[in-house]
């Protein structure tokens, strides 16, 4: 009796084992879910997703006993963790808002509001120029594309923005009695990011027809890859595009946007990710619950409902 009884505890110790296990796994990922909830750019979500790697980094570190390696990646994650609470300080804001107010439902709910999709982010870029064109307003315009640029390849980095792309305020922001008409205007996505920007001019030799800006729009290009550059003369009002430190004029606005269809990656929808790692979620939560039913011998929702 007695050794019936101290197995008994041992699979009770071994089930509940698992059973803390299987949920920690599970609250891991609401977790990580409510935090793709609340992020709607592709910029963001890398680095969320390379936080993660270095997090099951470090936890699969502890668990083969590499006890250094294990120590620099856990003061990793929480420098990593410290930098970016400040870099998405409205993000945080917002979660612990709603953590505080109890609205636990609209954590795991994705925001009704929508995302610029490129076709229409792109229209506006197009429209902008069309009119500044017309008027021969200088303007440089600069486009990521696969990826986000590293400020440090700016000569000065200009006037911090964060704003919805539209015509109205690029229009405005190259009219020359503002102050950041003379720089550049960097747009990611369909977010404004900031203007005012001093770049880096080319050293190659190029027409005398050309100004600092095509100069400019040049020197940036051949540096940074994973950008373009969309000009507009200021003295003949043609419309210019530079990739990889070459340029290509003059553009017709049809032209225009076909090139920029082309080379501008689609905006990543906050609708599209969330989701499908609600359907992963329910998935896990399905098969946790059934292998709570078979530990603690209940029966399975299928036998229930054949009875």
């Amino acid at each position: 009796m007695g050794d019936w009884w101290k197995q008994w505890l041992i699979n009770l110790g071994q089930s509940g084992s698992l059973l803390l296990e299987t949920l920690d796994i599970v609250l891991v990922l609401a977790l990580t879910y409510m935090i793709l909830v609340i992020i709607s750019e592709r910029r963001t979500l890398w680095m969320v997703r390379g936080f993660i790697v270095l997090m099951l980094a470090s936890a699969l570190s502890g668990r083969l006993g590499l006890p250094l390696l294990n120590f620099v990646l856990e003061k990793l994650v929480i420098g990593c963790a410290v930098a970016m609470a400040v870099a998405l300080q409205s993000e945080f804001r917002r979660f612990l808002e709603q953590l505080g107010r109890g609205e636990l439902r609209s954590l795991f709910l994705p925001s009704n509001r929508t995302v610029p999709k490129s076709d229409s982010v792109i229209d506006e870029i197009v429209d902008a120029v069309k009119e500044l064109s017309k008027n021969r307003i200088g303007a440089l315009l600069i486009l990521e594309t696969s990826g986000p640029i590293d400020e440090r390849d700016f000569s000065v980095p200009g006037v911090k923005l964060n704003a919805e792309v539209s015509k109205e305020l690029i229009q405005t922001i190259f009219q020359p009695k503002t102050l950041l008409h003379d720089g550049a205007t960097m747009i990611r996505g369909s977010r404004i990011v900031s203007s005012g920007i001093i770049l880096p001019l080319s050293g190659r030799t190029a027409s005398r027809q050309l100004g600092t800006r095509h100069r400019a729009a040049m020197g940036i290009t051949e540096r940074v890859e994973n950008c373009i550059c969309v000009v507009v003369s200021e003295e003949t009002g043609s419309i210019s595009l530079a990739e990889r430190g070459i340029l290509n004029r003059p553009l017709t606005l049809t032209k225009l946007k076909e090139s920029l269809e082309a080379r501008l990656s689609p905006t990543v929808d906050r609708e599209a990710v969330a989701p499908g790692l609600l359907s992963l979620v329910r998935q896990i939560r399905s098969k946790a619950l059934a292998l709570i039913s078979r530990l603690l011998g209940l029966p399975s929702t299928a036998s229930r409902d054949k009875k």
